[in-house]
């Protein structure tokens, strides 16, 4: 069994493990049964929470074509509401990323990996007062893993084999081992629903508020489920969501005291949030990335000494300061920071070299124009940023022609399709889900064209290697792998930055992903 330990800050953590840490043990171990997902959040919160009221919050990322179906979700919004009505199997820990119960109270694993046992709690209520079982668990994950599903969870599933009942435990027997199954896990698609999804957009589930009423694209409300399962959570009455999609308009709504959260805050914006009264920015370190790819198979690009000299010729500095405001950290090349878990140490951080550059450009033997494309439906700030690498690269006798293309259909018509152009990634909850979404050879979204079968066999070594050790030896080489021959220039990490009313309390700065992973609706109360 895993043991758990209380650092001097009052947080409780898995014994052993600090940010860069992972419960790669835990796989072989199992987890104690019975500790609850809001590990190191109670304990680590400065006052006891206060109960009552109604949030409001306004969020970008809603549109009028989404639906309450969770196979389905893909914005911010969708992204809230799911962590409202509904629970996954695991929950992941907000400082160090390591798996915590949920509805599986423990789960263990065979000696390579392959096939996970877990526990389901047998104390758990749908809203509709139906008892969960095992086999509503089995019924979803099946649903998710149905190829006619369409579900966003669908790749990640791909690697189970069977799913099963067994001696009434959840049984799960993986085409190959993996070490990292319990984050995947937690997959917020992956709600468990009555029957699997006997309605799929029937938002019955098991969390701690209830839907009242849905405009998708425009509102949503919810009433407090009395009979939650859990006491950590659900503090406020009610949660109504608005969607602002406008980032005045939110900015507007809060500082008016019309909202009592915005997130998506544009970093050019905060001086302005920061002059309102009562009002607090929360800026919350992440896995997301701002970058410029590569096409390693098509020319010019197909040159590693060019792709070297454009490395070199960026000002990753620059755009830390005078794009993101300075939330955020230096990008080094690959996809991975050290929120991650096993994430690589002392690798050199790459500058701005234009010396290096100049001299890997001359080699590559190109000299005539670049062509970027980039436009702001990149990342915020994406042309701004071209402009600065434009005249960085410059001062290395490289010229880079940017080319602005419109924000609508950049992601059909520009990104995965041309060879140079700016974009953004989101977080994944491993390295391994991270390199297997974008750089794996036979992924769907190789938008670097990096295909190496040597990579490919050290992915799948680290995947079902349990000793972490040899885990964090295999990600540094495959990190090392990516940065000097990669098509990637990853520049800078930004940070998740929202903000909220002082009378807010309680919200939870998790690594996880934005809006403290989700789950801030269901965190955060009142002071008074």
């Amino acid at each position: 069994m895993t043991e758990f330990t209380k650092r001097p800050d009052g947080l409780i953590v898995p014994a052993g493990i600090n940010r860069r840490g992972f419960l790669a043990g835990t796989a072989a171990l199992g987890l104690a049964a019975g500790i609850g997902s809001s590990i190191g959040l109670g304990e680590a919160r400065a006052q006891e929470p206060k109960r009552g009221g109604h949030l409001k919050l306004g969020l970008d990322g809603g549109a009028t074509t989404d639906s309450l179906d969770p196979a389905s979700y893909s914005g911010s919004v969708s992204f809230v509401i799911g962590h409202l009505w509904g629970d996954t199997l695991v929950e992941s820990h907000p400082e160090t990323g390591a798996p915590l119960p949920a509805i599986a109270s423990s789960w263990e694993s065979s000696a390579d990996a392959s096939v996970w046992t877990f526990k389901v709690r047998n104390d758990i209520a749908f809203h509709d007062g139906k008892k969960l079982t095992v086999a509503d668990v089995i019924a979803t994950l099946k649903r998710h893993s149905d190829e006619g599903s369409k579900s966003g969870a669908l790749g990640l599933m791909r690697s189970v084999k069977t799913i099963e009942e067994k001696a009434g435990d959840l049984v799960l027997t993986l085409t190959e081992g993996n070490a990292d199954l319990p984050l995947l896990l937690t997959d917020y698609h992956l709600i468990i629903q009555p029957g699997g999804g006997d309605n799929p957009a029937s938002p019955i589930g098991t969390g701690p508020y209830k839907l009242a009423s849905y405009e998708a694209g425009i509102r949503a409300t919810f009433e407090k489920n009395t009979a939650d399962w859990r006491s950590d959570r659900g503090y406020v009455d009610s949660v109504e969501i608005i969607v602002m999609n406008d980032n005045t308009a939110r900015i507007a709504a809060l500082s008016s005291g019309q909202v009592h959260f915005i997130n998506g805050v544009d970093p050019k914006t905060v001086p302005l949030l920061k002059r309102a009264p009562r009002v607090e920015i929360l800026q919350t370190s992440g896995k997301g990335f701002y970058s410029f790819l590569m096409h390693c198979d098509t020319a010019p690009f197909d040159n590693n000494d060019l792709r070297l000299a454009l490395k070199y010729a960026i000002d990753r500095q620059a755009i830390l300061d005078r794009v993101l405001g300075g939330y955020g950290t230096l990008g080094n090349d690959y996809p991975v920071n050290e929120n991650y878990a096993l994430a690589p140490e002392g690798i050199e951080q790459r500058a701005y070299d234009p010396d290096k550059a100049a001299f890997h450009y001359k080699k590559s033997g190109h000299d005539r124009p670049i062509l970027l494309r980039t436009s702001d439906a990149a990342f915020p700030g994406a042309v701004d940023a071209s402009v600065l690498f434009q005249e960085s690269a410059r001062k290395a006798g490289i010229e880079i022609e940017v080319r602005r293309e419109p924000e609508d259909g950049y992601w059909t018509n520009v990104w995965n399709v041309q060879p140079f152009c700016a974009s953004y990634w989101g977080g994944r909850p491993t390295q391994d889900s991270r390199y297997s979404t974008s750089y794996l050879s036979s992924a769907e979204w190789n938008d670097t064209r990096f295909k190496r079968g040597d990579f490919d066999k050290l992915l799948l070594q680290a995947r079902s290697e349990l000793d972490e050790a040899k885990r964090k030896e295999l990600y540094h080489t495959m990190a090392l792998m990516v940065r000097d021959e990669g098509g990637l220039i990853l520049p800078v990490f930004n940070d998740y930055v929202n903000a909220a009313s002082a009378s807010l309390k309680g919200f939870v700065h998790d690594i996880g992903n934005d809006l403290s992973n989700g789950y801030v609706g269901s965190r955060v109360w009142f002071d008074s």
